[in-house]
């Protein structure tokens, strides 16, 4: 009776081990566990969670990971997120402080259409624990104005709007393999249009990398949440982030979306880190 009991509880241990909603592997491929990336994560100076959007397994681990790093480190802790924009930062930044109703902070910030389910809960943790949230993107209207005009564009603006980006000209390297794909998967011809995009992408990583850099400092973890295309490969927001505040510890997560878990698909390899493998087929948001 004894067996047959220990034999009914482990039937649905194996079952979940057989079915996993996640499986972590580093960089080359290892397979890794969580208590290895949140240790990792405790000695870096700044995380760079990679999403995909609409991925809930991404968002479930990027509050799971922000719990436990404040666990360790306390008020060390500091959020910031592709999600929210540079003007948005005082909007933000009353609703935190509880100057303002969540009501006002959702109808005046540019939240996300996904914002309820997927960003609200990292918002609320922050306020709930007294901890900084940086909206690091930069204001959209810009990075429409980049697509259109290029890069000088940004030198019209006045000084109050020069304030929300990194200072100017931003630097772009072109032949970062990244800026190439972008080129590459518009059908790889150059000219002012591809050339325009790709300094669009690039106006917001500088200026992600630009507000990360300028709200660190020693003793500080930052972890910040963005599209994984803007930190993988090392490349994007980790670039200008370089460039910035040069010899930080920087620690990157990268999603790998794919039929079988079970290995890291050679896609994926070296894309960061430490690579979350998710079934292709689970659930999203949107």
């Amino acid at each position: 009776m004894k067996k047959l009991l220990l034999s009914l509880l482990f039937i649905p241990l194996m079952t979940m081990q057989d079915n996993p909603a996640y499986l972590l592997y580093d960089r080359n491929g290892k397979a890794m566990q969580y208590s290895d990336l949140l240790a990792a994560a405790q000695k870096a100076d700044v995380v760079f969670f990679g999403e995909s959007h609409n991925n809930p397994i991404c968002h479930w681990l990027q509050l799971r990971l922000t719990k436990d790093l404040h666990k360790a480190v306390g008020d060390r802790l500091v959020l910031a997120a592709e999600m929210f924009e540079a003007d948005d930062q005082l909007v933000l930044n009353e609703y935190l402080s509880g100057l303002i109703k969540e009501s006002n902070f959702e109808k005046e910030a540019k939240i996300w259409n996904n914002y309820a389910t997927d960003y609200k809960p990292l918002v609320n943790f922050a306020k709930q624990n007294k901890l900084s949230f940086v909206a690091s993107n930069i204001p959209r209207r810009y990075a429409s104005m980049v697509a259109a005009q290029g890069l000088s564009s940004l030198e019209k603006l006045d000084a109050e709007a020069k304030k929300m980006l990194p200072p100017l000209p931003i630097p772009l390297d072109r032949e970062l393999p990244g800026y190439k794909n972008m080129v590459a998967m518009m059908g790889g011809h150059g000219g002012a249009m591809s050339d325009n995009m790709v300094a669009a992408q690039a106006s917001k990583d500088a200026t992600m990398g630009y507000h990360t850099a300028r709200v660190w400092e020693k003793g500080k973890l930052i972890i910040h949440f963005n599209g994984s295309y803007h930190s993988d490969n090392f490349e994007g927001i980790i670039w200008y982030l370089n460039r910035y505040k040069p010899g930080l510890n920087i620690l990157t997560i990268s999603v790998s979306e794919q039929d079988d878990i079970s290995s890291l698909s050679k896609d994926a390899l070296n894309k960061a880190h430490f690579i979350v493998a998710i079934p292709s087929d689970m659930t999203k948001t949107y």
